[in-house]
Order: C-alpha cells, then structure tokens, then sequence
C-alpha cells in the first residue's frame, strides 16, 4: 500500500516527538521554517527527497525507516530522550548523537551491500540487580570485570589492544568531537547493533580507560539502550559500577599485587610463621629493612606504564586496593601533581604509551574500507563514497585527489 502524504507527516512528528524535537529545532537543522515542518508533519505540504534525508538525520533514523510497512516508533535516539530529558536543548551533544547514529547506519549498510554477515551482538550480558548502595555498585562492577576477563581467557596480564578486543566482540568503537565533560557513549539499537564513542579530544590514556568504561554499560546496562557518561555524574550508581569496573578490568587486583611484588614491594615490614612437628613449635621472624616495602612514585611510573593507564589511575587503585595508606598516597599524588610523577616516567621510558602509539581508531579505518570496496563493486558511487568519507572528517577535495592517485574511476 503506497505510503500518504498524511501517514508520512505523522511519522516524521512522531519521531520527532520521540526526540523532544521542537518544529524549530528540526526547521534549523533541515533550513526550513518551523510552518514550513509543521505543513509537512499535518500532510498538506509535500518533502523532498533532500529534505527528508535532512529531517531523518536531525532525528537519529534513515530516511528507509520512513517508508518501513511497518514504522518504528521508538529508536536509539528517543530512548536516550527518556532518559535524558535536557538532550535536546545541548545542541553539541546532540549532534554528536546523531552523527554517531548516521555513521552506525551507513557502516551497516556497506556491510550489508558487501554481503557481510556481521555478529552485532557477541558481547556477553550481565543481568544485575539494582545496586542499592555505592558499596554494592562497586563490589558488582569489580566481579563482572574479573568474570569477563576470565570469559575472554584475558588472566590477569595487561590488556594490549582495547578497540581490537571489543571490535572482536561485536561492539563497534569510533572517536567523536563531544562536549568535554562527556567522557563517552554507548548506543544499542537493533538496527546498527552496539556502538561506543569515545571523546576524541580527551587524552589518550583517559580514552582508554572511558573504553572500558562504556564497555561496563554494553555488558551490564544494555537494557536502556545507551548511556551518556557525564563527570557530573560520576556519583550515580551505574557510573559507580562502570568506573570500579573499568579499573579491575584494565588492573585486576591479583595482577596488580603481583607486579608489585615483582618489584620487591609489598610485603610486611615485619613476618613471622611457626614451624610445628607434632610436639613442638619452632619460631622464625624476619625483618623488612625500614622502608624497604614503601612503594614510591616511580613504582606507579612502571605500574601505570605496565597496565595501559595513567599514573593517577594506578596510585588510586593503589589506595583501594589498601597497598598505600592515606598519608602515603597524598605523599605520592602531591609527587604526582607536581611534576614529579612525569619525570620520573620519562626517565625510566614509561612515559605514556599511548601518546606514542594513538588509541586506533578502528572503526574510521574499517568504515572508509568498506566504502572503497563497495565503490570498487559498484554498490555506491564515487559520489557517496566523498560523502561517507566526509563523514569521518575527509575533506571531499583531499578524497578525490587520493581516489585519482590510487588509479580509482573519477567518472
């Protein structure tokens, strides 16, 4: 049954309204009037093609999804809405929300042009009760961490490649522009499958460890469909979870106590034991040298250096972990804070590896290879192939000069 010029405009409001959408907002974003989109939503005005392709990227659909037989009324985009009531008034972070849809869409369809048969959701899930306190949201996060690092047979070594192991398990990652205190991202929708994003413009090793931050949502807050990672909400108790997660999966307690014991530290400044042999009990005492067992700052250079994370993250989870106690650990972290803790790392070359070695940005890589395939194909044209590479930050005349130096049809 074709579809009316009424059935399309109630679509579009509803989706729309799904979003908190104004008819002003969407009017913006598409160069229209705000009459013009309510003409549009009560059928007496018709839609480009253009338009529509506009209307559908303002609020996070494909333009398909309008001609569906049958029309989704809630995506990705308005389940975050439920849950973000102020969204759509911080026009930043919605942009970014719907490039980062339109690029899971468009990397699903090359996919799906290429005949890919790609398996969206082979990341484990973890159903939890609700944590009823921050004790119990983080003593949770820290036993799915260990759980899944022994599900991906990970022991208690470092983790190397982050977006390589989550790639492996069916969650697609990408580095996107987001306001600076969104540390990252995470969408679920059937339709493009799990995406997480990540603040590009965050420091490298902070980037990692939002990675396994997100990577706590997809496995244990999937049902809401995607989570937003604020630092003004890193008190709530999801992002509890999240972030005790993050830290023993990037640095599992037992790895952590064995590195330091690799370095002599650690121990007791004072052990005893008893031998017993059925009648007696032999005494045996040793003695720590003083100071000898206190980890100092460029033990946290090495530790930090070893697991993949900043040399703040390894002293915290120093504290938590009770091998420092309060006055050593400000000890250390006024080290830290002055410089210190950055010198001695360059000393030893651990300085941060991931300032030499930049987080991959994967799906970029995979996403422009699927296109230069399906272009190669004839699936898409040289065209769409600009488009989607302009996607990703290309500049259109920068992808034909390459195209036509790689020997690929301009015409």
């Amino acid at each position: 049954m074709p579809l009316t010029r009424d059935e399309l405009g109630r679509r579009i409001r509803s989706a729309r309204e799904s979003c908190g959408l104004t008819q002003e907002q969407v009017g913006d974003a598409v160069e229209l009037s705000r009459i013009a989109i309510s003409q549009i939503e009560g059928g007496s005005r018709s839609v480009s093609s253009i338009e529509l392709d506009r209307i559908a990227y303002a609020v996070g659909r494909d333009i398909k999804a309008f001609f569906a037989d049958a029309f989704v009324e809630q995506d990705a985009l308005a389940a975050l809405f439920r849950t973000e009531s102020q969204l759509a008034a911080q026009a930043e972070l919605l942009h970014a929300l719907q490039g980062s849809l339109a690029l899971g869409r468009e990397m699903t369809n090359l996919e799906r042009l290429l005949g890919i048969d790609r398996a969206q959701l082979l990341a484990a899930t973890y159903e939890l009760p609700a944590a009823r306190s921050r004790w119990d949201a983080i003593q949770q996060g820290q036993r799915i961490a260990a759980d899944e690092r022994q599900r991906l047979g990970l022991g208690l070594s470092p983790i190397g490649d982050l977006v390589e192991l989550f790639e492996s398990q069916g969650v697609r990652t990408g580095l996107v522009v987001l306001p600076d205190n969104i540390s990252g991202l995470t969408l679920s929708d059937e339709k493009i499958g799990i995406f997480v994003v990540i603040n590009r413009e965050h420091p490298p090793l902070r980037r990692r460890f939002s990675l396994a931050h997100e990577y706590a949502h997809v496995l244990m807050d999937r049902d809401r469909s995607g989570a937003i990672s604020r630092s003004e909400n890193r008190a709530d108790l999801l992002e509890v979870r999240a972030n005790a997660f993050a830290a023993e999966f990037l640095m599992p307690a037992e790895g952590v106590a064995q590195f330091v014991q690799a370095l002599g530290k650690g121990g007791a400044s004072r052990a005893q034991m008893a031998v017993y042999d059925e009648t007696d009990v032999v005494q045996a005492e040793q003695r720590a040298t003083p100071g000898s067992q206190d980890i100092q700052i460029h033990d946290v250079a090495l530790m930090a250096h070893h697991f993949g994370v900043s040399r703040i993250s390894a002293l915290y989870r120093l504290k938590n972990l009770r091998m420092v106690d309060e006055r050593e650990f400000q000890h250390l972290k006024s080290q830290e804070d002055s410089g210190a803790g950055k010198a001695i790392a360059d000393f030893l070359a651990a300085d941060d590896p991931a300032d030499e070695h930049e987080m991959r940005d994967e799906f970029r890589r995979r996403f422009l290879g699927l296109a230069l395939e399906a272009n190669r194909r004839e699936e898409i044209t040289l065209s769409k192939l600009t488009e989607l590479a302009a996607m990703v930050g290309m500049d259109r005349q920068e992808v034909r000069r390459v195209l036509s130096s790689a020997g690929f049809d301009q015409s």
